[in-house]
């Protein structure tokens, strides 16, 4: 076990280099698409991207184990939401890559009974519980960021006197909003990794989606999303600051 997560953590930085390549690609498919290049460009964009996803698969067989690693150590978290946020979310990352390396044996021909239709949704959907649970984990620390700022703000507010009442409840919901507005983007300009952590699960969110029909956009748009989430994640690997932890 402890060989397979040093290969995974030694291969994160080429499979989030090889995802970012291969969105790009989708990209520009659908940009050739648009503007009417010939039936020849459009293919070699598709197979280049479907070569960089078959790669993908290969770089990252040994996830799996990384991902086992990751839930039990989320397992002894003391705060009882991250632990449940942590260890489902981490669990549910190892059977999406188990089912990814099932595809990847598929399409390399080690596998051809298997079903891939069915195998490739039964991986998205385990994607999409844990992008879920990835936000949700996001959406908790930064509740809790807003919590404390606020406190923070309240006593801070009391010390220096008794501010006037806005008069009017449209005046009051408007201002009351702005500080929320205000104090948001405070805690998030003051804590990069949880900006950075958020920001992509939320473009991630759309690529499952749109693999299992709930929510359809285009493939450009899904190409943006994968492409902007994979230089957030090359860029917590070049500066591990970025990351947020635990």
């Amino acid at each position: 076990m402890d060989a397979w997560v040093r290969f995974s953590a030694q291969s994160a930085a080429k499979e989030r280099l090889f995802r970012a390549a291969q969105y790009a690609c989708a990209v520009a498919a659908d940009a050739l698409r648009r503007s009417g290049a010939s039936a020849e460009a459009l293919a070699r964009a598709r197979q280049l991207e479907a070569h960089l996803s078959l790669g993908r698969k290969l770089v990252r067989l040994g996830g799996w184990a990384e991902a086992l690693e990751a839930a039990k150590r989320g397992i002894h978290q003391p705060d009882a939401a991250l632990r449940f946020c942590l260890t489902l979310g981490h669990l549910n990352r190892a059977l999406f890559c188990a089912c990814d390396n099932a595809l990847w044996a598929a399409r390399a021909g080690l596998l051809p009974a298997l079903d891939q239709d069915r195998w490739s949704h039964r991986a998205f959907r385990y994607y999409l519980f844990a992008l879920v649970l990835n936000l949700s984990r996001d959406a908790y620390e930064l509740r809790a960021l807003l919590a404390r700022e606020a406190g923070g703000t309240r006593a801070r507010g009391a010390e220096c006197g008794r501010q006037p009442r806005a008069h009017g409840r449209c005046r009051q919901l408007g201002l009351r909003l702005w500080l929320q507005l205000r104090l948001l983007l405070r805690v998030l300009r003051a804590n990069p990794p949880l900006l950075l952590d958020l920001l992509r699960n939320a473009c991630d969110l759309f690529i499952p989606l749109d693999k299992l029909g709930l929510y359809r956009t285009s493939p450009a748009f899904v190409g943006l999303c994968g492409l902007t989430s994979s230089i957030l994640s090359i860029l917590t690997i070049l500066y591990p600051w970025l990351k947020l932890k635990p």
